[in-house]
C-alpha cells in the first residue's frame, strides 16, 4: 500500500475571522482527516487587531477554541486545559498573548506565564505589544522579593503577567519567613478562586514526572503538577512545539481529561501502558482523539522549499591513526582501572561509582572526536555558502567550557594552546577517579604522620599549600552539605539544572550505570551554575550555595574552580555519590574512608601500602600517556570553530559559556569574558543574535543553552535576508532539542526558507547520534501531529534502528559473536583478518563482553541487547573494527525486518488506502454516541471496499506512453498451475537499471526491480502474448486469493478462513471518531478475539467522493461483539446532550445565547 503526503494545506474550517497566515501552514494529514468541534465561543478581541493581522486566522482559530475549551469542567470538578502543538514559527508567542489578552478584556486581570529561559520575557513583552495589549505588564518571578508579590517592598504588583522560569519555580529563599519559596508567593498571589490564565509554555521542560524506572520525579515537574492541583479552576494552557515527544511525558497534562475519573483510564499509568502496548498507531489516535474534542491544535508551517541533505564527512588517515591510538589508550586505562580497584580492594559500591564515571567519560570523549573530524568540512561548507551569498547557523551541543576553565586554572591562567576537550575529559577522569587513594591525606585523616614519607608522593596529586585549601574548605562543605538537607535545598534531582542527568535516562543515551552518575560535575553540558538563562543571583538555587564562599575568596571569583563545583554538588546530594576518599578534590569528608584501614592497626596498614604505591604508579603512567598522546588530540571545537571562520568578530556565538579561548595576531592564545564593555552578560546572547539579524555576522553559532526561543530565519523584517543554511555537527541525543535548533532558522514571515545539513562522520556509532535523534522525531512526528512520518528529518530514518527490530538483531549478533548463536548474516567480506575473533577482542575492551577470571568464559554484559549503549560503547573500537561490526549489525538487521514482513508481522504505522491509483468505496456506516464530558463525543464504524490492481485497459494507457528499449510486456519463464503471470515494466532509473514493475491484481509494486533480477524470472513478449494471461490473472482475483490462483489450494480457506493474498478487492472495517472514549471496550474486545498483543493498525483512506476517514482497523471477527458493545452505550449518551444544551443558556459567553438576546 502507498504511502500519501504526509501533510495537508491548513485552513481553520469552523471559524470565518481574521485574515490568512503569512506563511503556508500544513496539518499532518490524519489530523485533518479530523474535524474540530463546532464553535459556539465569541472572542472579546477588538475588531482593530483582527482586522490589521495583528492576530491571524490560523491564531484567532487556537484563542477561540482555547477559550471554548476553558469553559468547560472536566468530570472531577477541575477546568479543563487546552494544549497548543503548534510547530515552531507557527506564531505560538503570539497565540498565548491573544489568550491572556481575551482573558484581561473579561475582567481576569492576573496570569501566570512559564518559559525555558528569562530572554524569553523580552519575547513575551514583544508578543502583547505586537497584539495591541501593550497596558498589560510583565513581570519577572525571580526579580521579586521573597514575601507577598502584592506588598510594597515588591512593587505591589495587583495585576498584569507573571512570567517564570520552570526552574524558578521551585527556587526557595534561605531565610525562612511565610512565603520562603516561589510556589507559594505565585498561589498567594493568584488567590484560592484564581480563574485567570496559567500557561506551560514549552511545557515538555517540565517532563519526567512519571520516569523511567526507579530514579524520582524531577522536582519541577511536581511542583507543576502541584500548581495546578492547588488552583482547580484556573485556566490552564499547555504550549510546545514538540508536545509530548513520548507519551510519557504528558503526565502533568492532566487537564486534560483524557485519564481520571470518568474516562477509561483511572490513572495516568493506565493510560501509559495501554498506549505503549499498542505501539505508535496508539499515539495517532491520542492526537486526532484530543483535536476531535476541541482541546489540541497542531499547525506546522510548511516545509516546502526547505531542502536537507546529509553529508557524510570521509576520515583523514591521521585522523584514523590517532582515533586508534586513543582507543588502545582506554583499553589500556579500562584494564589499569580494573587492577588498581582489585589491588586496593575497593568496596562494590565504590567500584559501581568509578565504572559509572569511566563509561561516561569514555562516551563523550570519543564524541568530542567525533565531532572534532567534522570541523574542516564544516568550515571548509561554510566559507563555501558565503561566497555564494547566504548565510551560516551553526549546531553545536556542549561547549566545553569546564574543560577550558580546569586548564586555565591548571596554567595559572595563562594558556599557550587551544584546549584540548577530548583530552580534559580522558584527564579529569583519571585525576578524579581512579583509584589510587591519595596517601597524605589518608594518613593525615587516621592521624597518622609520615612527614617522612611524604616526598615520594608523586607532586601531581597533592602540592602541599592545595593540600590546606582543601582541608579547610572540605569542612566547610561537610557542614553546608549538611545545611542543604536540612531545608530540602535540591536533594531531589534538580530538574533543569541537571537535565543531561535525567535526559541521560530518558534516552537510554548513556549505558545504564552511568547515567546515575553522568552528571556528577564534569559533565560539559552540566554546568551548574549556568542556569539555563542566567537568573538572578539570589535566586538561582546553585548560586545561593556559593553566596557562602564569595566572602572568603573575593580573588578567585572569577574562574569557578572544580571544587566549589564539587562542593555545590555535594550541597545538592548529587556529588555526595561519590565516596570521598577516591576523589582528589574533596579530600576530606570523612563519611567514607573505605580502605580497610579505617579499625585496623598500623601494622596491617602498612602491609597494603604497596599496594597503594603501585596504584599510583599505574595513576602516573596513565597521564604520561595521555600527555603523549594529547599532542594529536583535537582541540575545543567551539573555539577552534570560531578561530578557523575568523575570529569573534566574524562570527556571532550564542552559547551558555562566559569566556572563549582566542587567537590573536601575534599567533598567541589567550582566555578572554565573552562579556563586552557596554554589554552585561545577561543579554549577550540577545545582542549577537542582532548582529547577526542585521548582517553585521554572517555565522552564528548556537548552543543547546540558546536554542530555546531564539529566532534565527530570514525574516522579512530583518536586514540579514540572506538564505540561512544550518548545519548540525553533532545531533542532540533528544529530539525535542534537534527541532528546537531546527525551529531556529524555520519560522513564519521568512523571505527564504534554510536548508538543513546533517554532518555525519563515517565512523559506525556516529550514525547512532543520528539514529537516537530519528527515532525520537519518528515518534515524536507521531504524538505531536499524529503522523510518524511528520516531523522535519524525514531522511534520517534510515538511521533508525532503536526498536524492537534493533533490539532482537542486535541480539543476535551479540550471540554470534561469543558463540551463543548461529549468525543470521554472513561478515562483511572486506575485512582484513578473522573477523569474529577480532571484534570478540574489541569488545572485551569496551566492556560488551567480559571474561571470567578463572575459566577465561566469555559472557555477554547484562544489558547487551540495549541499542544505545551497544552503539555508545562501540565508538571506543578502532575504526576499521566497529564500521565492519556496524555492517554487520544493519545486515543482521535487514534480515531481521524482512522476516518479519515476510510473517506479517511488521508494523507500518499509518496505511494509506486510495492514494495513488487503488479506488476506495463506502459500503456502510453505523454510528454511535459515546461518553465523555465533551458532548462531541462519537465513533463510526465503517464498511470499506478497497479495490487495487489494474485492467487491460489501464495497462495498454501506460504502455503506450513508454519509450525505454527493456519497457513493455513481460511473461514468467515458471510455469505455475498452468498459468503463466504476465507484468508491465517501466524503466525509472536508467543510470541504476532499475525498473517499476505494473501487476494486474495489485496494480503498482512499491519496490523497484534490477535488470539482472528481472531476466532472470522474466522474458519480453509482444503484448497479444501477454493479453490472455493478464486478464486471466485480473478477473480471478477479484475473489481467488494468491495461493488458490498458483497452488488450486489455500490452507487458510481451507480452514474457513479469509484470505486476502494478492486480492484485487479487499474489505475492512474502520472504526473511527473519538476511539480513546471506548478505547477500554476496543481493547477488551480485540483481546477476547485475537489476543493481547495485537498492532493497533490505523488507516487513512480517501474515498472516491474525496473525503477521508482515519481510524483503526478492527479484524472482520470482533466487528460483531464490538457493534453489540457500542449500541449499549449509545443510549445512555442520549440525556447527557439535552443536559449540555440547559447548560449553555445559563452562559453568557455563548453564541446562542447571545444571538437570543
Amino acid at each position: 500500500m502507498g504511502h500519501a503526503e504526509t501533510y495537508a494545506e491548513y485552513m481553520p474550517i469552523k471559524l470565518k475571522i481574521g485574515l490568512r497566515h503569512p506563511d503556508p501552514v500544513v496539518e499532518t494529514s490524519s489530523l485533518s482527516s479530523v474535524t474540530p468541534p463546532d464553535v459556539w465561543y465569541q472572542t472579546s478581541i477588538s475588531e482593530e487587531t483582527i482586522d490589521s493581522g495583528w492576530l491571524s486566522a490560523l491564531q484567532l482559530e487556537a484563542i477561540t477554541y482555547a477559550a471554548q475549551q476553558h469553559e468547560t469542567f472536566l468530570p472531577n470538578g477541575d477546568r479543563a486545559g487546552f494544549l497548543i502543538g503548534d510547530g515552531a514559527g507557527v506564531g505560538k508567542g503570539r497565540t498565548i498573548a491573544g489568550i491572556i489578552y481575551e482573558n484581561y478584556l473579561l475582567g481576569r486581570k492576573r496570569a501566570v506565564w512559564f518559559s525555558v529561559s528569562n530572554d524569553l520575557k523580552y519575547d513575551a513583552e514583544r508578543d502583547l505589544r505586537d497584539i495591541g495589549a501593550k497596558n498589560i505588564l510583565v513581570h519577572s518571578l525571580n526579580k521579586f522579593k521573597y514575601g507577598k508579590i502584592s506588598s510594597k517592598h515588591n512593587g505591589s504588583v495587583k495585576k498584569g503577567v507573571i512570567f517564570a522560569t520552570y526552574s524558578s519555580l521551585i527556587g526557595e529563599s534561605q531565610s525562612g519567613g511565610k512565603y520562603k519559596t516561589r510556589l507559594k508567593q505565585l498561589l498567594h498571589w493568584c488567590g484560592e478562586d484564581f480563574d485567570g490564565v496559567i500557561v506551560f509554555d514549552e511545557c515538555h521542560k517540565a517532563k519526567n514526572l512519571c520516569p523511567v524506572g526507579s530514579s524520582k520525579p524531577t522536582k519541577t515537574g511536581l511542583a507543576v503538577l502541584e500548581l495546578q492541583n492547588k488552583l482547580p479552576k484556573a485556566r490552564v494552557v499547555y504550549a510546545s512545539a514538540t508536545g509530548a515527544s513520548e507519551p510519557r511525558n504528558m503526565a502533568y497534562m492532566n487537564r486534560l481529561g483524557i485519564w481520571g475519573e470518568g474516562t477509561p483510564f483511572r490513572e495516568f499509568s493506565d493510560f501509559i501502558q495501554a498506549v505503549e502496548r499498542r505501539g505508535v498507531g496508539a499515539m495517532e489516535i491520542v492526537a486526532m482523539d484530543m483535536k476531535l474534542r476541541g482541546m489540541y491544535i497542531a499547525r506546522q508551517l510548511s516545509f516546502s522549499g526547505v531542502t536537507f541533505k546529509i553529508d557524510e564527512v570521509l576520515l583523514s588517515q591521521e585522523y584514523v591513526k590517532m582515533y586508534n591510538k586513543s582507543v588502545k589508550l582506554w583499553v589500556s586505562a579500562r584494564e589499569r582501572f580494573q587492577q588498581a580497584a582489585d589491588l586496593i580492594d575497593a568496596e562494590q559500591r565504590m567500584k559501581k561509582s568509578m565504572w559509572g564515571q569511566f563509561w561516561s567519560a569514555h562516551q563523550r570523549f570519543f564524541k568530542y572526536l567525533c565531532i572534532a573530524s567534522k570541523v574542516k568540512r564544516v568550515v571548509q561548507l561554510a566559507r563555501e555558502e558565503i561566497k555564494n551569498g547566504k548565510c551560516v547557523v551553526i549546531g553545536l551541543q556542549s561547549t566545553g567550557e569546564a574543560r577550558t576553565l580546569e586548564a586555565l586554572e591548571e596554567g595559572g591562567g595563562e594558556l599557550n594552546d587551544f584546549v584540548s576537550t577530548a583530552k580534559g575529559v580522558f584527564q579529569s577522569l583519571i585525576e578524579k577517579h581512579f583509584p589510587a587513594p591519595d596517601r597524605k591525606k589518608l594518613f593525615s585523616l587516621l592521624g597518622i604522620d609520615l612527614t617522612a614519607q611524604s616526598n615520594n608522593n608523586s607532586p601531581r596529586d597533592s602540592p602541599c599549600k592545595e593540600n590546606k585549601v582543601k582541608k579547610r574548605k572540605g569542612e566547610e562543605i561537610s557542614r553546608e552539605s549538611k545545611k542543604a538537607r536540612k531545608t530540602g535545598g535540591l536533594a531531589g534531582s534538580s530538574s533543569d539544572e541537571s537535565e543531561s542527568e535525567s535526559d541521560a535516562s530518558d534516552n537510554e543515551e548513556s549505558d545504564n550505570e552511568s547515567s546515575k552518575f553522568l552528571s556528577s560535575g564534569d559533565d560539559d553540558d552540566f554546568n551548574p551554575f549556568r542556569d539555563e538563562s542566567s537568573e538572578d543571583d539570589e535566586d538561582d538555587p546553585w548560586l545561593i550555595r556559593k553566596e557562602h564562599k564569595k566572602n572568603k575568596e573575593k580573588k578567585k571569583k572569577k574562574s569557578i574552580d572544580p571544587d566549589s563545583i564539587q562542593s555545590a554538588l555535594l550541597a545538592s546530594g548529587l556529588g555526595s555519590k561519590r565516596p570521598s576518599c577516591f576523589t582528589s578534590t574533596v579530600g576530606t569528608t570523612t563519611s567514607s574512608t573505605n580502605t580497610s584501614a579505617n579499625s585496623n592497626t598500623n601494622s596491617s596498614f602498612v602491609t597494603s601500602q604497596d599496594a597503594v604505591e603501585r596504584a599510583q604508579q599505574m595513576k602516573k603512567e596513565l597521564l604520561d600517556k595521555l600527555e603523549k598522546l594529547a599532542e594529536d588530540l583535537p582541540p575545543n571545537t567551539l573555539d577552534e570553530l570560531i578561530d578557523e571562520l575568523g575570529g569573534p568578530e566574524n562570527v556571532a556565538e550564542m552559547t551558555g559559556r562566559k569566556g572563549r579561548v582566542v587567537s590573536n595576531d601575534d599567533g598567541s592564545i589567550s582566555y578572554e569574558s565573552r562579556s563586552e564593555l557596554d554589554v552585561p552578560v545577561e543579554i549577550l546572547n540577545i545582542t549577537e543574535k542582532q548582529r547577526f539579524m542585521d548582517g553585521d555576522k554572517n555565522i552564528a553559532i548556537i548552543s543547546e543553552a540558546a536554542s530555546s526561543g531564539i529566532s534565527l530565519q530570514a525574516d522579512r523584517r530583518a536586514k540579514n535576508q540572506r538564505r540561512r543554511v544550518h548545519m548540525t555537527l553533532e545531533l542532540p541525543w533528544s529530539a525535542d532539542r534537534a527541532i528546537q535548533q531546527f525551529g531556529r532558522t524555520h519560522r513564519s514571515n521568512q523571505v527564504t526558507a534554510p536548508e538543513y545539513v546533517f554532518l555525519i562522520s563515517e565512523l559506525a556509532g556516529e550514525q547512532r547520534f543520528a539514529s537516537i535523534v530519528a527515532k525520537r522525531l519518528e515518534s515524536l512526528g507521531a504524538l505531536t501531529h499524529g503522523d510518524r512520518r511528520a516531523t522535519e528529518t524525514r531522511d534520517l530514518s534510515r538511521f533508525n534502528f532503536d526498536n524492537k527490530y534493533g533490539r532482537n538483531a542486535l541480539e543476535i549478533v551479540m550471540k554470534s559473536i561469543v558463540n551463543l548463536d548461529s549468525p543470521m548474516v554472513s561478515p562483511p567480506p572486506d575485512f582484513p583478518g578473522d573477523f569474529f575473533k577480532d571484534v570478540r577482542q574489541g569488545l572485551i575492551g569496551v566492556g560488551l563482553i567480559n571474561v571470567e577470571d578463572r575459566s577465561g568464559i566469555l559472557t555477554l554484559d547484562k544489558d547487551y541487547n540495549n541499542i544505545g549503549k551497544f552503539l555508545n560503547r562501540i565508538l571506543g573500537m578502532e575504526v576499521h573494527q566497529q564500521n565492519a561490526l556496524f555492517q554487520y549489525f544493519s545486515d543482521t538487521l535487514n534480515a531481521v525486518i524482512q522476516n518479519a514482513k515476510k510473517n506479517g508481522r511488521y508494523d507500518m504505522g499509518i496505511l494509506d488506502l486510495g492514494s495513488g491509483d487503488e479506488k476506495v468505496r463506502k459500503a456502510d456506516v453505523k454510528k454511535f454516541l459515546t461518553p465523555g464530558y465533551s458532548t462531541s463525543g462519537h465513533v463510526e464504524l465503517y464498511t470499506i471496499s478497497v479495490e487495487r490492481g489494474m485492467s487491460w485497459d489501464e495497462a495498454t494507457k501506460i504502455w503506450a506512453e513508454q519509450t525505454g528499449p527493456d519497457d513493455g510486456f513481460y511473461l514468467s519463464l515458471q510455469i505455475r498451475n498452468n498459468k503463466k503471470t504476465a507484468i508491465l515494466v517501466k524503466e525509472v532509473n536508467p543510470k541504476k537499471k532499475l525498473f517499476l514493475i505494473y501487476r494486474p491484481n495489485t496494480g503498482k509494486q512499491l519496490k523497484l526491480e534490477t535488470c539482472a533480477d528481472l531476466k532472470k524470472k522474466y522474458k519480453k513478449v509482444p503484448s497479444e502474448d501477454a493479453l490472455p494471461h493478464w486478464l486471466e490473472q485480473y478477473n480471478s482475483s477479484a475473489d481467488t486469493c494468491t495461493h488458490a490462483y498458483w497452488r488450486g489450494n489455500c490452507k487458510k480457506a481451507g480452514l474457513g478462513l479469509v484470505c486476502e493474498v494478492g486480492l484485487r478487492c479487499r474489505t475492512y472495517y474502520v472504526l473511527c471518531g473519538s476511539v480513546l472514549s471506548v478505547w477500554t471496550k476496543v481493547e477488551g474486545v480485540l483481546a477476547s478475539v485475537s489476543g493481547t498483543n495485537v498492532k493497533m493498525q490505523i488507516v487513512r483512506l480517501r474515498t472516491e467522493d474525496g473525503q477521508r476517514i482515519v481510524g483503526l482497523i478492527i479484524p472482520a471477527n470482533c466487528v460483531s461483539p464490538l457493534v453489540n458493545l457500542l449500541s449499549t452505550s449509545d443510549q445512555s449518551q442520549q440525556l447527557a446532550v439535552q443536559q449540555q444544551q440547559i447548560w449553555q443558556q445559563h452562559h453568557p459567553q455563548s453564541i446562542t445565547n447571545l444571538n437570543n438576546a
